[in-house]
């Protein structure tokens, strides 16, 4: 779905886009991440960004978790880690620049993409020919999400029991459901390979499913006693 009159529009959205590769961190069309920039490299690559009219940057996970793109553990050099080939890119919507030469950044998800080609890398970041024609429809016409809605908030409450993990229950059960559901997929603890597979699902309703699947997973391995039917 297209989330802002700001977001490119599908023909608009560019060819070669630069990555931010990050174990663990998930971006969804319609969600917004916070990033703290610092690293000489990615310091570039948001100013490229920002004096590109679209401000766009993709993110995705290393194939291999934790591994730094460029150095091995004595510091020589290496084989930039492999990546998966499906991410997200992201607009950079608001910065700020902070007094130690950091740069404090929200990016908000535009449409989900897989990698073409991997481009000659610009100082020191990696650069990507972006295909986004497979999830088209995250730009398209808003969808309604039609869910489980008494499940989805079972599994959450008794999944943030479990996790110690301190909400909004008034946000929450006021959030539209593709709203709760991509809040929730891009800020639960889940895994590196789960975050991937909640990324890939073919729409929002996979996604959906594959959370409130998590979630009860989790519960059930926490010795929690669910209500939850399937």
């Amino acid at each position: 779905m297209k989330n802002s009159i700001f977001d490119p529009s599908f023909e608009e959205l560019p060819r070669t886009i630069p990555v931010f590769p990050l174990t663990g961190v998930l971006l969804l069309p319609g969600g917004k991440l916070p990033l703290n920039i610092f690293e000489p490299r990615y310091l570039a690559l948001v100013r490229d960004a920002l004096a590109d009219r679209q401000r766009i940057i993709g993110m995705l996970q290393p194939l291999a978790p934790d591994i730094d793109d460029n150095r091995g553990p004595t510091g020589s050099h290496r084989e930039e880690p492999e990546l998966y080939k499906t991410g997200c890119a992201g607009r950079i919507t608001s910065f700020t620049e902070a007094e130690d030469g950091r740069y404090l950044l929200t990016l908000s998800g535009v449409c989900r993409f897989e990698i073409a080609e991997e481009m000659e890398s610009r100082d020191g970041y990696r650069r990507v020919l972006a295909d986004f024609r497979k999830y088209n429809n995250d730009l398209g016409p808003e969808t309604k999400l039609t869910i489980e809605r008494e499940r989805l908030l079972i599994a959450v409450k008794q999944y943030f029991d479990a996790q110690d993990i301190k909400a909004n229950w008034e946000a929450i059960e006021g959030a539209p459901n593709d709203q709760l559901i991509t809040s929730l997929a891009m800020t639960c603890p889940f895994g590196p390979n789960e975050r991937q597979a909640i990324l890939e699902a073919q729409n929002l309703t996979a996604q959906a499913e594959i959370v409130m699947t998590l979630l009860e997973m989790a519960i059930r391995e926490n010795g929690g006693s669910s209500v939850i039917s399937h």
